[in-house]
């Protein structure tokens, strides 16, 4: 196993930026950024031994400084979307931005995946990387300075871990996920809709309306399109005439993962592309997982010279429920003053004939 890095580009403040290439003996690998902490690449072999790589991305730091989509992201302070841009910690209210419609996505604009991270620690053993950053009190509206970080390892085994952990001098928010968008037929290979998924969830929290905010309540996800509890095509039931599915032109939705309880790190997902052979299991200690099924990506040059589309990858983002900071009935991501966060999901890749 090796860790080796390079030079990635260079930031309008001067900052030379660095990527830094994780592969196991098998000659697998991973590539991630001390920008936003991203995941650039993630390069597994298909049935034939091909290395494929699984994650849509760009070839050049100017692009990821723009992002709009999200690619590869580390979302921080807190994933998904709050109501209002606002929420009630104790007596105090906290405002966030209104950066889409009323509400705030993901912590932006220029959340955690815009930030210049610093490499903490470095494993050759491990085969894996810390990134570091302090996010100061008052940052994109988020009381406390957080000291956060996000360690990456990839082992023998294809599985890449990703590692969330932090401390907040006050109270605040912590639920930080993973953005990256797959495509188990390699990026740039067109729909992703053919593969196939599975998700251990019961229940799925409905949306309000095409503002993405869920309802407050559970639903099961029994006798509707949203049921992927054995393993379906992404795309067999994705135009559905199903409200829910009309509301965000796709699947863009919060499942609530089975056996659940806090640290208990199982499998809540698996996905398949019968084409390359390549299967990809999540498994993760968050209570949710947002399927996005990529529906507003357009036109948007990625890397090798693709251009990425609608439905041309899927994202498994771990979570507690959006909005879960309103809804007294959801998992709360309230973080005591030095009380620590700990978090981590988990993709292992392997072949399944």
């Amino acid at each position: 196993m090796s860790v080796s890095e390079r030079k990635f580009g260079v930031l309008p403040t001067g900052e030379t930026v660095k990527i830094y290439h994780l592969e196991n003996e098998s000659g697998a690998f991973v590539e991630v950024t001390e920008f936003g902490a991203l995941l650039v690449k993630l390069c597994v072999p298909d049935r034939e031994g091909k290395l494929t790589d699984v994650v849509l991305g760009y070839d050049d730091l100017e692009s990821y400084e723009v992002n709009g989509c999200f690619f590869g992201a580390v979302i921080g302070r807190s994933g998904n979307r709050i109501a209002g841009a606002r929420f009630m910690l104790g007596d105090r209210e906290v405002r966030l931005a209104q950066n889409e419609n009323d509400n705030n996505l993901h912590s932006g604009p220029d959340g955690f995946e815009k930030k210049l991270w610093k490499v903490a620690e470095i494993s050759q053993d491990k085969n894996s990387i810390v990134f570091n950053r302090i996010s100061p009190d008052g940052e994109n509206g988020f009381p406390g300075e957080f000291d956060v970080s996000v360690k990456y390892e990839f082992t023998e085994e294809n599985e890449l871990k990703i590692h969330y952990q932090g401390v907040c001098d006050e109270p605040t928010v912590g639920n930080m996920t993973n953005h990256s968008y797959f495509n188990l037929s390699g990026e740039g290979s067109g729909s992703a809709m053919d593969q196939y998924l599975t998700i251990h969830a019961n229940y799925y929290t409905p949306v309000a309306d095409s503002h993405s905010i869920p309802t407050g309540e559970y639903a099961p996800v029994e006798g509707t399109p949203m049921d992927f509890r054995t393993a379906r095509q992404m795309g067999e039931r994705i135009n559905a005439d199903f409200e829910q599915l009309k509301f965000t032109g796709g699947y863009d939705h919060n499942y609530v993962t089975d056996n659940y309880s806090k640290g208990n790190r199982r499998l809540i997902a698996t996905a398949y592309s019968k084409e390359t052979g390549i299967a990809m299991d999540v498994t993760s200690d968050c209570p949710c997982v947002q399927f996005y099924a990529a529906n507003f990506v357009e036109n948007e040059k990625g890397k090798n010279g693709h251009v990425y589309n609608q439905r041309d990858a899927f994202c498994l983002e771990t979570q507690v429920e959006p909005n879960a900071v309103n809804v007294e009935d959801f998992h709360s991501p309230v973080l005591a003053a030095g009380e620590h966060y700990n978090s981590e999901t988990s993709y292992r890749f392997y072949i399944k004939e």
